[in-house]
């Protein structure tokens, strides 16, 4: 890569994510290349800020070191952050999957980690962001509403062709074939909600779209946002007010690894090797990951 060229027009112009995690399929297990619990305690904390030891992707090596692939490795950083520039964005907790065991993962991780994250950030005063798609933010009375219906309607372009775009016409037979169970997925979309467990409380803010997101953002000085929800590979990468396009307009981008779960396929499933390569995907190009336990762990202490 071009030195001169930045992190973020690289993860633009050069790379798609779904690609990206095919290749990272192949990885040890999560839990083996995972950054210090850091047991140590922290001393005296502030009052309104949180400590936390975000783990990177150190491309990297010591002088002496030969520079190759295999000498590469985690590396762990060290900061404290004011609770007023922090939030918690939760992207696309919803009720259920159709994927089942992707919906049982998610559940478990709703019960053991995503639901005591929520109750320690909000005794703490960090504050919580849902983000649960165009669908469910727009009808739900927590609704920020800082986006116009047509203030920022994308110019539509003639190319490629619409019937291009839409496998139409004289390009539909490069579509893909009609699934005989794509009626019931429609259906299972148009009835997922926010998950009862996961539900907004008063005054915790439900967005709709990245630009949304951005201008909350803005308003009220957020700086780091730390992403949990589902999928990993999917809607956590690619929503408009995922990590992507997040880290694309210039936010810190933490993951809460053992908060988020992928879509895995045949291949992948036993070793949920899509999970672990989108988060290490996000490792390698410019942001970082904790556990929802560090940032228990690093929030002032009542």
């Amino acid at each position: 890569m071009d030195p001169e060229t930045s992190r973020r027009e690289f993860l633009t112009t050069s790379i798609t994510a779904g690609a990206v995690v095919a290749m990272l399929s192949d990885l040890s297990p999560l839990s083996a290349q995972s950054a210090s619990k850091d047991s140590e305690q922290h001393g005296s904390r502030s009052p309104s800020s949180l400590h936390i030891k975000p783990r990177y992707y150190r491309w990297h090596v010591d002088p002496g070191v030969e520079w190759v692939e295999t000498n590469t490795a985690h590396a762990a950083l060290d900061w404290t952050i004011p609770l007023s520039q922090a939030a918690i964005v939760l992207v696309d907790v919803w009720d259920h999957h159709y994927l089942l065991d992707t919906e049982a993962r998610a559940e478990a991780i709703i019960d053991d980690k995503l639901v005591p994250l929520l109750t320690a950030c909000r005794a703490a005063g960090l504050p919580i962001i849902h983000a649960p798609s165009p669908a469910q933010a727009r009808p739900h009375p927590n609704w920020v509403n800082l986006v116009g219906e047509t203030e920022v309607t994308p110019k539509r372009e003639d190319w490629p062709p619409a019937e291009f775009r839409s496998k139409s016409g004289q390009y539909q037979p490069y579509g893909r074939p009609n699934e005989p169970r794509q009626p019931e997925l429609n259906k299972l979309g148009a009835e997922r909600k926010l998950h009862p467990k996961v539900q907004p409380l008063a005054g915790e803010p439900v967005i709709a779209t990245g630009e949304e997101l951005h201008r909350y953002c803005k308003r009220h000085g957020i700086l780091f946002l730390f992403f949990a929800g589902f999928n990993t590979n999917a809607c956590i990468l690619v929503r408009d007010y995922g990590t992507l396009a997040m880290n694309q307009r210039g936010y810190e981008v933490i993951v809460v690894r053992d908060c988020t779960t992928g879509m895995e396929s045949s291949e992948t499933q036993s070793a949920l090797s899509q999970t672990r390569g989108a988060i290490l995907f996000l490792e390698m190009f410019g942001n970082t990951s904790v556990t929802s336990d560090e940032i228990i762990a690093g929030l002032p202490q009542a």
